[in-house]
């Protein structure tokens, strides 16, 4: 395990967490977007997304024979995926993308769901940010032992 393995898991943890928050933002922003895709010709509104993450795992063979004793190698995204939720039907017979009986397609964008993903996102960040200090904070320590 190298010295810098606790800055390493926490960075790739910031990373995922960032890009979390950076999709659920692009959710919130388009929560009303009937156009978001051209599909067949025709436009479907906008789909939501939700990163998908998964365990990082070393792919050396002495990382395999010490597995018992390793404390992980942090998380990776392993895709960004759309909800497929049917779409919320809502009558506005005066909007451009309105079908012939007056309902046009809605996104199916939760923005309380969103908002609470994003405060998840938001806190996981946070705890991470602390985990660097407090891992910077040993290391720094560990310098001065040899003063």
């Amino acid at each position: 395990m190298s010295i810098f393995q606790g800055i390493n898991t926490t960075g790739s943890a910031l990373t995922a967490q960032r890009l979390r928050m950076d999709v659920i933002s692009s959710n919130m922003a388009n929560a009303d977007s009937t156009r978001g895709k051209l599909v067949d010709g025709e436009w479907e509104p906008y789909k939501r997304k939700s990163v998908v993450l998964q365990a990082q795992e070393s792919t050396t063979f002495a990382s395999h024979l010490n597995a018992a004793k390793s404390v992980g190698d942090g998380v990776k995204v392993s895709g960004i995926v759309e909800d497929e939720t049917p779409f919320e039907l809502v009558y506005d017979p005066d909007n451009a993308d309105a079908n012939e009986d007056g309902y046009v397609e809605m996104p199916n964008v939760d923005p309380l769901r969103e908002m609470v993903d994003l405060m998840s996102a938001s806190r996981s960040y946070e705890a991470n940010i602390t985990v660097l200090n407090a891992s910077k904070s040993m290391l720094m320590k560990t310098l001065e032992i040899g003063k």
